[in-house]
């Protein structure tokens, strides 16, 4: 499937940036723009709707700017990931927000909703949607979105259970738009690999976490260095919806080994509490995915994306693939 017209020349990398709950803000977007890959960030990042309209602006005169002083730079959109659940209360004022700054790209989690994508084709922009099975696909094609995200086993925050070989194909027989591909990918040549299953986009988070540019502590940093892919659990202890976080933390906030498999009481079902309960579950609790035993530093995006883009060009030419 092409990309999107709106990425059409826009991307040093077919790579977008996962949006990822109090680690992602504008450092992080703007700084993977720049670098040629799409950025983004949630909108409950900012505490406030108020807040999150003066990060729309700073994203718009930042790029602005910037395109303006490097006429020749790859400069990629950016993108803002939106709860499109009765549980958040802020949606549909962000989402006015995200029509009057009119943000390229809306990625929208549990909830495909036909209202996020009408609005945003309005003037123009994209809408993503995230999902874990087929079922899903099939409603986010139904509401008409451009792109969807297979968030297969192995990927950070609320991931799914299925093999990426299966999930990318279930989701093709069901949508002919963009699909992009996360869950575990931290290398260039995994960008490629990615590609070669069916995705346009490749989508990462985990491996953003240790960028200088993110909102990760130092401590959590060092945590992804030290861990293995036997450390992530997949758990709905800590919010119930099932996610993947290490197990380092989870031991560290005393969340009982032998009672990972019974949902914790922030629910986004039925048991629906505020979003900053939410914040501060996944404050004290780590997030990560199975790609962290291949992240062994911290590096700024821009080394990141280059070392990134080096490995994808070395993976191509590996199979005889030409440049492009």
């Amino acid at each position: 499937m092409p990309l999107p017209t709106r990425f059409e020349n826009t991307l040093a990398l077919p790579l977008v940036a996962a949006p990822m709950f109090l680690i992602s803000g504008p450092e992080l977007a703007l700084a993977c723009c720049k670098s040629g890959i799409v950025g983004s960030f949630p909108a409950l990042n900012q505490r406030t709707s108020e807040g999150f309209e003066e990060w729309l602006v700073q994203m718009n005169t930042e790029l602005e700017r910037y395109q303006r002083e490097n006429p020749d730079a790859v400069v990629a959109p950016w993108a803002v990931n939106l709860i499109v659940h009765r549980s958040n209360p802020r949606w549909q004022a962000d989402l006015e927000l995200c029509v009057k700054h009119e943000v390229p790209l809306i990625i929208t989690s549990l909830g495909a909703a036909s209202q996020v994508v009408e609005a945003v084709h309005g003037y123009g922009g994209l809408v993503f949607h995230d999902v874990t099975n087929q079922k899903h696909a099939r409603k986010a094609a139904e509401a008409g979105v451009d792109g969807i995200i297979a968030v297969a086993a192995g990927a950070g925050g609320h991931a799914g259970t299925i093999n990426p070989f299966v999930l990318v194909h279930e989701i093709r027989e069901v949508f002919d738009g963009t699909i992009l591909l996360a869950g575990g990918l931290s290398h260039g040549e995994d960008l490629l690999a990615a590609q070669a299953l069916g995705a346009d986009l490749a989508y990462v988070g985990t491996r953003f976490i240790n960028t200088v540019e993110s909102r990760a502590d130092e401590a959590y940093r060092n945590m992804i260095i030290e861990a293995v892919s036997a450390d992530i659990i997949h758990t709905p202890a800590v919010s119930g919806v099932p996610a993947n976080f290490m197990r380092q933390s989870l031991e560290a906030a005393g969340y009982p080994m032998d009672r990972l498999h019974e949902a914790g009481d922030i629910n986004y079902g039925e048991k629906l509490k505020p979003v900053d309960d939410e914040a501060k579950a996944w404050k004290t609790v780590w997030s990560a995915g199975q790609g962290v035993s291949q992240i062994h530093d911290v590096l700024s995006v821009q080394d990141l994306v280059a070392r990134l883009s080096d490995e994808y060009r070395q993976a191509r030419s590996r199979l005889s693939l030409p440049s492009g």
